[in-house]
C-alpha cells in the first residue's frame, strides 16, 4: 500500500510543469512543540511525501510545509495532493515570509528558489576566466513580516464560513476568547463583536484584516487553541463495569483498579492527575450521603464551590497542591459521575481537559458491582475506597455547656486552626478564650440542640472519690466518647493552686478538653492537656482539671449561660457512659 501511495505522489509531482517564479510553499500543519513538529515531519517523509520541510514560525509555533515550488504550480499541486488524501484538507499556500529557522530536514538551509520538478540538465564547468569572484554581501536589514497570502479570497472565505454549523461557530468564538480577542457571548451568531475580534486576531497574526477567517486561518486559530491539549491523549473511554462513557486524558492517567463506588485512573507520568468514575446504585438519601463522604477525601480540599440539588451535585475544591472537580447525577436509582483531580497552578490545561470531559460524559447500562473488588491487606480506617481521607491537624475533646450548643474545650485544641469542626461535621467559631485557665468556648455556625448539657458541681468534692473523664483518646477513630475512670487525688494543684484539681487517672492527649464527672454525673471541671514544666515529666497517672468554679466565673463573665448544681448523687457507670455519649463531642482543628 505504501509503495502504491508513494508512486501516486511521485506521479503527481512528475506531471507538474517546472517554472522559475516566486517561491511558495504548501503549509500542511503547525505544531506547538518542536518535538511534535519533528515527529509530524518524519511521519510525512516515511509515508513517501517528498519535499517535506519544517520551519520555526512566529509566536513559538513550528510549521510543516512542502516545497518550495513555483507559484504557477502551487494551486494545481495543492488540489491534487488534497484529492490524493496525503495532506490535510485544510492545507494552504504560503509565501514563506513568516518562516524562520529550518528544523527539517536537519542541517539544511532554507532554499530561496523553487524546486525544479524536471530532471536538471548537465552544464559545463566554467573556465578559469569565467570563475566568478566572491563578493562580500552586505548584512541584510531585518524587515517586518509580510502579510501572508490568504488561502481563499474574501468571497470564498465567506462561503466556507456559511457552511459552518452553529457548534462550529461557537467553537471559533471560544477559541477567539481563549486567545484574548473576544469577550462576548458564545452564541454562534457572528455580529460586530465577533467580526472585530476576527480583525484583531488577523492583525496580530499577520493576516489581511478582512473580518472573515479563511479555512486556513480557522485551522491556525483552532490549532493554537487545541495545542494546549498536546500530550493529554484525550480518548473516548467506555467502561461497561461502571456504566460510564466519556473522554479521559489517557496521556496522563491510566486505569488502576475498581474500588466501589470508584473506577480509579491514577497518574501515569509527570502530571499528578487522577480521574475517578463514580458509579453505585442508590436513591436520593444515598446520593446525599455520598456528597458528604466525598468532602472528607484528601483529594477534595474544603475550599471551593459546592452545589447540591435533588438529582445531583457538584463539588469544587482547591488548595496549594490540587484543584479538583466532581459532578454526580442521579437517574433511575443509579448514582453516576466523575472526579478530575489536577495539580494546582495548571489551570489552563485543567479547564480545557475538564470541558472535554463534561461535554462527553454519558451514562450507559450498568452500575459498578460492590463485589467487584475483594478485601485485602491494604484496607485502612482512614481510606475510603482506597482514597485517603482528609485529616485534621489535631483532635481534642469538648462538651456542650448549654442548650445553644456551645462547647467548652481546651485552648490547645484551637491553636493555629483555619477551621474548627464539632463531631467532624459542624463548623464552629471561637467566641471566648481564657489564656489563664486554658479554656475556650466554641459556637457552632448552625444552631445545634444537644441531647445533654453539663451541670457544673459547685459543692466541694470528697478526696479520693471516684471520677471519670469522657473524651476521644483516639481522635476520630471512635464515633462515641470513651470513659476513663480514676480518683480525685487532691482538690488543689501540686503547689497548692486553688484553680485546678489533681487527678489520678491514665488519660490520653485526645482526652484533653473533656468533662471530669463525679459519681453522680455532675461536672467537676475540664481535663487539661499534659505539659512539661522546667523539663520535668510527671508520672503518667497524674493529670489536672480546671476547677468548676473557675469555669463558671470565666464563662458567665463572657455573657454565656451554664447550668450548676450542688446535689451529690450516684450514677452507675453504664448510665454515666450513656450521658457522656450525648454530652461530649470531638473537637477537630483543620489547617487547609
Amino acid at each position: 500500500m505504501l509503495r502504491i501511495l508513494s508512486a501516486l505522489i511521485i506521479s503527481i509531482f512528475m506531471a507538474l510543469p517546472a517554472a522559475a517564479q516566486q517561491s511558495v510553499w504548501v503549509q500542511i500543519e503547525a505544531q506547538r512543540t518542536l518535538t511534535g513538529a519533528q515527529d509530524a515531519a518524519r511521519g510525512y517523509a516515511a509515508a513517501g511525501v517528498p519535499d517535506v520541510t519544517g520551519f520555526a514560525l512566529p509566536g513559538g509555533w513550528y510549521g510543516i510545509a512542502l516545497g518550495p515550488y513555483a507559484a504557477v504550480d502551487a494551486d494545481n499541486q495543492l488540489n491534487q495532493l488534497r484529492r490524493a488524501g496525503v495532506i490535510p484538507a485544510d492545507s494552504y499556500i504560503v509565501d514563506g515570509g513568516r518562516f524562520r529557522t529550518q528544523f527539517w530536514p536537519v542541517g539544511v538551509t532554507a532554499p530561496t528558489e523553487p524546486v525544479e520538478l524536471e530532471t536538471p540538465q548537465a552544464t559545463e564547468a566554467p573556465t578559469d576566466e569565467e570563475t566568478p569572484v566572491a563578493a562580500v554581501e552586505p548584512e541584510p536589514v531585518p524587515e517586518p513580516d509580510p502579510i501572508q497570502t490568504p488561502d481563499e479570497t474574501l468571497r470564498e472565505a465567506q462561503a466556507s464560513e456559511q457552511a459552518l454549523d452553529r457548534d462550529q461557530k461557537r467553537l471559533l468564538q471560544t477559541a477567539l476568547q481563549w486567545a484574548g480577542f473576544y469577550d462576548s457571548a458564545i452564541d454562534g451568531a457572528y455580529g460586530r463583536g465577533t467580526r472585530r475580534s476576527m480583525v484583531a486576531w488577523q492583525e496580530a497574526n499577520n493576516h489581511e484584516p478582512t473580518g472573515v477567517l479563511t479555512t486556513g486561518q480557522r485551522a491556525e486559530l483552532l490549532g493554537a487553541y487545541n495545542s494546549i491539549l498536546d500530550g493529554m491523549g484525550l480518548q473516548l473511554v467506555r467502561d461497561d463495569a461502571s456504566g460510564i462513557e466519556m473522554q479521559i486524558p489517557t496521556g496522563v492517567v491510566k486505569f488502576a483498579e475498581y474500588e466501589p463506588p470508584f473506577a480509579r485512573f491514577d497518574a501515569s507520568g509527570d502530571v499528578a492527575a487522577q480521574v475517578l468514575l463514580i458509579s453505585q446504585p442508590g436513591d436520593q438519601t444515598r446520593m446525599f450521603g455520598l456528597y458528604e463522604i466525598l468532602q472528607t477525601l484528601a483529594i477534595i480540599p474544603p475550599t471551593g464551590e459546592r452545589s447540591r440539588r435533588d438529582r445531583g451535585f457538584e463539588i469544587e475544591g482547591f488548595d496549594e497542591n490540587v484543584h479538583s472537580y466532581t459532578s454526580v447525577v442521579l437517574e433511575n436509582n443509579q448514582i453516576k459521575g466523575f472526579t478530575l483531580v489536577w495539580p494546582a497552578g495548571d489551570d489552563e490545561r485543567r479547564r480545557r481537559v475538564l470541558a472535554e470531559m463534561q461535554a462527553s460524559f454519558a451514562t450507559i447500562d450498568g452500575v459498578l458491582d460492590p463485589a467487584i473488588a475483594r478485601p485485602d491487606e491494604d484496607q485502612a480506617i482512614d481510606l475510603v475506597a482506597g482514597l485517603a481521607v482528609r485529616k485534621p491537624v489535631r483532635d481534642r475533646s469538648g462538651f456542650y455547656i448549654n442548650g445553644a450548643g456551645e462547647v467548652l474545650t481546651t485552648i490547645e485544641a484551637i491553636g493555629e486552626c483555619t477551621s474548627i469542626t464539632l463531631g467532624m461535621e459542624h463548623e464552629a467559631t471561637v467566641v471566648h478564650q481564657d489564656e489563664n485557665l486554658g479554656l475556650a468556648i466554641l459556637r457552632p455556625t448552625t444552631r445545634l440542640a444537644p441531647p445533654a448539657v453539663a451541670e457544673f458541681q459547685t459543692g466541694v468534692p470528697r478526696l479520693q472519690a471516684e471520677v471519670a473523664v469522657a473524651g476521644f483518646p483516639y481522635g476520630g477513630v471512635l464515633t462515641t466518647p470513651a470513659l476513663t475512670f480514676g480518683t480525685l487525688a487532691d482538690i488543689r494543684g501540686l503547689n497548692g493552686e486553688d484553680d485546678v484539681k489533681r487527678l489520678s487517672i491514665y488519660a490520653q492527649p485526645g482526652d484533653a478538653g473533656g468533662p471530669v464527672y463525679d459519681n453522680g454525673g455532675a461536672v467537676l471541671g475540664m481535663l487539661l492537656p499534659k505539659v512539661q514544666t522546667n523539663g520535668q515529666a510527671l508520672p503518667p497517672e497524674v493529670s489536672f482539671s480546671v476547677d468548676a468554679d473557675q469555669i463558671i466565673a470565666s464563662v458567665t463573665g463572657a455573657g454565656l449561660n451554664v447550668v450548676t448544681t450542688e446535689s451529690v448523687a450516684y450514677m452507675t457507670p453504664e448510665a454515666l457512659t450513656l450521658m457522656a455519649a450525648d454530652m461530649a463531642v470531638l473537637v477537630s482543628c483543620w489547617n487547609d
